[in-house]
């Protein structure tokens, strides 16, 4: 029986239920592959997150960080909501822009932001500019300059801390692509540039020590070493910052060996440590902000799959294959991301076996997980795949010339599509012929 299912998931036929819809109704109106999201609990974690806060009576901003699922209608979603979002490339603006969201809630991040996207930024008057590399501060300054703009700016951080998680979503540790050196002095640098420049409002610092972290001493060190450079800046260039930015990385559980903290536990430990910290430098207590991305829609959303093939070898464990795959999720063949899988009719039906589900894409590592405990199974059952909400659809390609899958949102027992499944014809619609 799966723990992650609740009773309360569960409609009187026994069908598994997101956001009060029936999960073999919603593949059957909507087709499979499909995602889709529980809105209200992307509410009710959102709420989590600013509730925390309110308690610890401190100035603060939720900003989702919109590269775990960007769409038109997750950027309503957290305009609603009163949170803020971080985007990291033209796309992700323009789907805000789009979205009519307010513009002084974005914060743009990025290592490599282009002139057009900077320019782009200032024109819809972005909320703050993440300072990430002093290429970008040269670019930004003469972009302020031919627009006779101003804008707030932060700069980003490598703490030298590197937390307990993937090597690939590592991105706290010295020798990271992100962020400006501490030991190095480029912080210190990259502060007076700023503070030399006018056009530029310097609201604070931030750093991001990585993705999918169960443990507290990486954001308690991170916190503290953030103080501590708050303090230096102070003392040596009369500098006090407004806002500590501690980015996200709140492990979710996405499996039965998962034990995580619940996300708001992480953010009130930050709290604490910067309160502690701030009295213990007599500096005056900044607003906080943190960028949580996958602990607000990972375990909001479902991949709901139908199962095709199967194939059997003595002595091997069988493989179960269904209509999506690497297309639709590939971090398990990115860097062997683990997942749980239910049959929708029964999501607490006996497991009778252990298989691979293997997806339908042309690559032997199109494997979505290699060891799933499932009932019997046949052609035609729809399986639900457990916390897929985050860096899923956001990943998604058209590998194979396969159609990316539809976006579903769930709640209070109605659904509707936000993002439509491509078609044959949008495979192509950007092909021009050859003329030989």
């Amino acid at each position: 029986m799966n723990q992650q299912i609740t009773a309360q998931q569960l409609n009187a036929a026994g069908h598994l239920t997101i956001g009060g819809c029936d999960s073999i109704e919603l593949a059957h109106e909507f087709g499979t592959p499909l995602v889709v999201y529980d809105v209200s609990q992307i509410r009710r974690q959102i709420r989590s997150f600013r509730k925390v806060f309110e308690e610890n009576n401190v100035d603060y901003a939720v900003s989702y960080a919109s590269k775990a699922f960007a769409a038109i209608a997750m950027y309503q979603v957290a305009a609603v909501e009163d949170a803020h979002v971080d985007v990291v490339s033209a796309g992700e603006l323009y789907t805000a822009i789009k979205a009519n969201f307010p513009m002084d809630r974005v914060s743009f991040h990025g290592n490599n932001k282009s002139r057009e996207e900077l320019e782009m930024a200032v024109d819809h008057h972005v909320g703050t500019i993440m300072l990430d590399n002093f290429h970008e501060i040269d670019l930004l300054a003469d972009v302020l300059e031919v627009k006779d703009a101003t804008i707030d700016v932060m700069l980003r951080i490598t703490p030298g801390i590197s937390a307990h998680t993937n090597k690939y979503i590592q991105t706290g540790q010295v020798d990271s692509k992100f962020g400006f050196d501490l030991q190095s002095g480029q912080a210190d640098e990259a502060l007076q540039k700023v503070l030399a420049n006018p056009r530029m409002k310097m609201r604070g610092l931030h750093a991001h020590i990585g993705s999918q972290i169960f443990e507290l001493a990486g954001f308690e060190g991170v916190a503290k070493k953030l103080v501590e450079v708050a303090a230096h800046w102070r003392d040596q260039f009369n500098y006090e910052a407004e806002v500590i930015n501690v980015g996200g990385g709140f492990g979710i559980r996405y499996v039965s060996a998962d034990h995580p903290l619940q996300p708001e536990e992480f953010v009130d430990a930050i709290i604490k440590a910067i309160k502690k910290e701030t009295s213990a430098k007599g500096l005056s207590m900044p607003a906080i902000w943190i960028e949580p991305g996958r602990s607000i829609v990972g375990p909001a959303g479902y991949n709901l799959y139908t199962v095709g093939s199967r194939k059997d070898v003595p002595g091997l464990k069988p493989y179960v294959t269904v209509d999506g795959g690497m297309g639709d999720n590939i971090r398990p063949a990115l860097y062997q991301a683990e997942y749980e899988t239910v049959l929708a009719s029964d999501p607490q039906a006996p497991i009778k076996e252990h298989v691979r589900l293997a997806g339908k894409y042309c690559e032997s590592g199109d494997i979505l997980a290699q060891d799933q405990g499932l009932p019997e199974t046949k052609p035609g059952d729809v399986l639900a795949m457990l916390d897929t909400g985050a860096y899923g659809y956001s990943m998604a390609s058209n590998y194979n010339r396969n159609p990316r899958p539809a976006v579903v949102f769930a709640e209070n027992g109605k659904a509707q599509v936000v993002v439509e499944r491509e078609s044959l014809e949008d495979l192509v619609h950007l092909d021009r012929s050859y003329k030989q």
